[in-house]
């Protein structure tokens, strides 16, 4: 059941995200109630959290058995003593599924409380501490040791520093304050830790920050499934368009073990960084990343190569991975997203520009961002076709865009709107089978796309 309010989103945006879940080829499928009532609960299931937290094994360095046991001993350290399974996905063995305890509804609300801002109080839910710059507002007599109640500010209407707010405000749970209210506002200079240790948030999920860190790599499930439907393979040259901040692009050397070369392009030179301080955490040697627009990464009328750097001839590449800049639509928890109708429907022509590529994937949920992304490749680039992809966890992609069954069949969708919302305790847990555990975990994810291409004669250009 819904703890939450649904996503809260401008007019036109809703309204725009509603023509496409509502679009002539569905309705005429499901019929409009059908239609109407998914729509719904796909807004009221983007506000909650996924019933599983995801995270990969770096096979480079260690066996999943291995990491399993470890974070064993690190979630009963973390848990106070709860026992909570620890699974590995049956199709995917380098990922290990961990089950959100949740909604805890018998929580007692403090009068000491803290307001957060809307990304901050979306981390918590997935198992973070509250740090210092997320605090937006704080009780005027809170200090350091004070239990104190965590909210949300989901509409950002809260002004910094304030002593208290009236406004919409989501509990998210309680914690310990590791500051007093003074040292946040005091205005010296920008505290960067931990503000507030939550030990009864509403969804209980590990928390990751410094745990096993040359182990494990928290990934959402549909983001890991990419690299595998990718498959990349020992020797081979690998380009990711759009690489930061590296989790696919690790993933890839991962399970190259390490033996080939993978390129990793962004064109945010932090980003980059990033990319760069993954790859060393996690003991990778394969990787060269560079600051490079991806839009500018191949070009067919160079002589050569320039010295292994960007950009590139157009078969320089084994396999092509963008994971393309995309409205975020599909991210779970996301309370609210003040985006206008403008911003979110900019990404469709930068998709484009990127669009050579072996396997295509967004976190959102538009159609305008995936199956007519799809629907447009096959026409500008004949030279691709789709291609079956394994494993193939999600559902099929959306009707809506023109693709036949067939091409639908060979796409993966991950829709949140596909499960009811879950009430997960530890009672449930003990009884509960590890096929259906599996099967929720597939299931309730974030919104994600994945399309798979295979090129069957040589790089043409876009068709006019």
């Amino acid at each position: 059941m819904p703890v939450f309010p649904k996503i809260s989103l401008r007019v036109e945006v809703e309204n725009y995200l509603k023509e496409g879940f509502m679009n002539k080829e569905i309705v005429s499928a499901l019929g409009k109630q059908e239609a109407e009532r998914k729509f719904e609960t796909l807004l009221s299931n983007l506000s909650h959290p996924p019933s599983f937290t995801t995270v990969r094994v770096n096979s480079h360095l260690a066996s999943a058995q291995h990491v399993k046991n470890l974070l064993f001993d690190e979630l009963h350290k973390q848990f106070n003593g709860l026992s909570v399974p620890i699974l590995q996905h049956p199709d995917l063995q380098d990922v290990l599924l961990i089950p959100v305890i949740g909604p805890r509804k018998n929580i007692n609300k403090k009068q000491c409380e803290a307001i957060v801002g809307a990304q901050c109080g979306n981390a918590v839910l997935r198992g973070a501490h509250v740090y210092v710059p997320g605090i937006v507002s704080a009780s005027k007599f809170m200090k350091a040791g004070d239990v104190v109640s965590v909210y949300s500010d989901i509409k950002g209407k809260c002004k910094k520093g304030a002593k208290e707010f009236d406004g919409t405000k989501v509990f998210l749970g309680n914690g310990i304050s590791e500051v007093s209210r003074k040292e946040i506002f005091s205005g010296l200079p920008e505290l960067k830790g931990i503000g507030i240790r939550m030990t009864e948030p509403v969804y209980l999920s590990p928390s990751f920050d410094n745990v096993l860190a040359s182990y494990l790599f928290l990934q959402n499930l549909p983001s890991a499934v990419v690299t595998h439907v990718l498959d990349p393979q020992p020797g081979e040259r690998i380009l990711d368009l759009c690489a930061a901040p590296g989790g696919k692009t690790t993933h890839i050397a991962a399970l190259m073990h390490d033996q080939g070369e993978v390129i990793a392009l962004d064109k945010i030179s932090n980003k980059v960084k990033k990319v760069k301080q993954n790859a060393l955490l996690l003991g990778l040697n394969s990787i060269r990343a560079f600051c490079f627009d991806g839009t500018k990464a191949l070009k067919g009328d160079m002589v050569k190569d320039a010295e292994g750097e960007p950009p590139f001839l157009p078969e320089s590449f084994d396999r092509i991975l963008l994971d393309a800049p995309c409205s975020g639509m599909g991210q779970r928890p996301n309370m609210a997203c003040s985006w206008t109708l403008k911003e979110v429907t900019s990404y469709q022509p930068l998709q484009r520009k990127l669009f050579t590529v072996l396997v295509y994937s967004t976190c959102t949920i538009t159609l305008a961002e995936n199956e007519e992304q799809v629907a447009w490749a096959l026409t500008a680039f004949p030279c691709l076709q789709l291609q079956p992809q394994e494993p193939h966890i999600g559902g099929k992609g959306m009707m809506g865009a023109g693709l036949s069954f067939e091409q639908l069949e060979q796409l993966q969708r991950f829709d949140p709107s596909v499960v009811p919302l879950q009430d997960m305790d530890v009672d449930s847990l003990r009884d509960a089978r590890i096929e259906d555990m599996i099967r929720l975990a597939n299931k309730d994810s974030i919104g994600f796309f994945i399309a798979k291409f295979v090129k069957c004669r040589s790089t043409q250009e876009p068709s006019k």
